[in-house]
């Protein structure tokens, strides 16, 4: 029966049918097969939904609405830019990096893709860049966002899997600065290669340092944003949801009193649309933790343990076919499927090999990178595909490489490697 739950999710996504509704179909089918008691179903679902740390959900939607609409984005691409974009291949790195930079503050992929993705494409087009290939690179350069803390994906793993949230963002620190460096060398390489950039017009020393010094000033409000966000998680000053609230409040000051481009009528768009992402995002995880319920009160999450492990006994089998079963799952599902309700159901195996789980939610982090890049699905990809104006066609074998090159070395780095999820967490002294 949880094999056929999975399967017909699968199948209503795949035709269409959007995640919220899928997951409810999938709870009425397990209710009835289970025969259920709703009410109480109903209560320990709401229960679930009453964390303090999920409040950190819609600030961090919101602080990266904020940043778009204040303002914030586009000076980062900016200094960023100046920095890197006048080397080979660094229009390329410098979308790559404001990724990361707008991951460091947002915690969310969707809005890096809006926002960096509505900044840098056109751009890269007039620099030589194939749309297909800028499409697909911002798609896999946006999810540093779940990779660098914070993280909305690695809030709700946490959540699901009742781990450290601090310790889960550590976690991915890692993995997160590697497939950066993967992207920036990937973009390097193919530069020259694939097709030619156009390099712009050196400007006299005057003039650059001139530049250079305006941009960096104007930069300095934004770039403050990560040292204050970070810094106050890691150094004890507040908790991943203070630091969301901080981060909201840093974001409308910079936007309204500093840069001054956030308006009373963008910050009334602003709040509408990061209540629609919260919202959608909120029913999701209703309709998901209420499924988890039904299946732990099953035993299949154990049933599933003790198939796989009779199936196969190397740890190294399990941990491979762990990765493609994540992979496979993320190319079906979207992100938050596969970090609440496949991620669990995964848990107590990779518990029996000894796998810490903090090193798993690293694990999980990874495959839902490549996952949303991965037709049929490819959430973040066909966004990205909107954003550059291109057709989806034209950027699948671009992402087909980025995920076989650099995105699946990473996780299987993050894999078997586990000092590399691990070590700055015990460095930080947050497990």
């Amino acid at each position: 029966m949880a094999i056929f739950a999975v399967g017909l999710l699968i199948l209503l996504m795949g035709i269409g049918v959007p995640v919220a509704w899928a997951f409810a179909a999938v709870l009425g089918y397990l209710i009835i097969a289970f025969d259920v008691n709703t009410v109480t179903l109903l209560l320990q679902g709401f229960r679930s939904l009453d964390h303090i740390v999920l409040l950190a959900l819609p600030l961090f939607v919101l602080t990266g609405y904020l940043m778009k609409s204040g303002g914030i984005a586009q000076r980062l691409v900016n200094f960023i830019e100046l920095m890197v974009g006048r080397k080979k291949g660094g229009m390329g790195a410098s979308m790559v990096m404001a990724s990361g930079v707008f991951g460091a503050i947002s915690g969310t992929a969707t809005a890096a893709v809006a926002s960096i993705g509505t900044i840098m494409v056109d751009p890269l087009s007039h620099r030589g860049y194939p749309r297909g290939y800028s499409s697909a690179l911002l798609g896999m350069s946006s999810l540093l966002g779940i990779l660098i803390p914070p993280s909305i994906t690695l809030i709700l793993f946490g959540v699901a899997t009742r781990q450290s949230i601090t310790a889960l963002f550590a976690a991915t620190i890692g993995p997160g600065l590697l497939l950066l460096l993967g992207l920036i060398l990937f973009n390097r390489f193919c530069v020259g290669r694939l097709f030619n950039e156009e390099l712009l017009l050196q400007e006299s020393e005057v003039d650059k340092e001139t530049k250079k010094s305006g941009v960096l000033v104007s930069a300095l409000p934004a770039l403050s944003m990560p040292f204050i966000i970070l810094g106050g998680i890691y150094g004890g000053v507040f908790t991943p949801t203070e630091a969301a609230a901080v981060a909201v409040v840093v974001a409308l000051l910079i936007g309204f009193f500093i840069y001054r481009d956030l308006t009373l009528s963008t910050l009334r768009k602003s709040v509408v649309n990061a209540a629609e992402t919260t919202g959608t995002i909120v029913l999701v995880l209703l309709f998901s933790f209420m499924i988890g319920k039904i299946l732990v009160a099953e035993r299949v999450p154990q049933e599933l343990t003790e198939f796989m492990t009779d199936l196969v006994q190397n740890p190294i089998m399990i941990l491979l076919m762990v990765n493609a079963f994540l992979i496979f799952a993320g190319a079906v599902m979207d992100d938050l499927s596969v970090t609440v309700v496949i991620a669990p159901l995964c848990m107590p195996l990779m518990m029996s090999i000894g796998v810490d789980p903090v090193h798993f939610g690293a694990i999980v982090a990874c495959s839902v990178v490549i996952g949303a890049n991965s037709p049929p699905v490819a959430p973040i990809l066909y966004m990205a595909c909107r954003i550059g104006k291109v057709s989806i066609h034209k950027a699948v074998m671009p992402a087909i490489y980025l995920i076989v090159l650099v995105g699946m070395p990473v996780m299987l780095l993050t894999t078997f490697v586990p000092s590399l999820s691990l070590y700055i967490p015990h460095l930080l002294g947050v497990m």
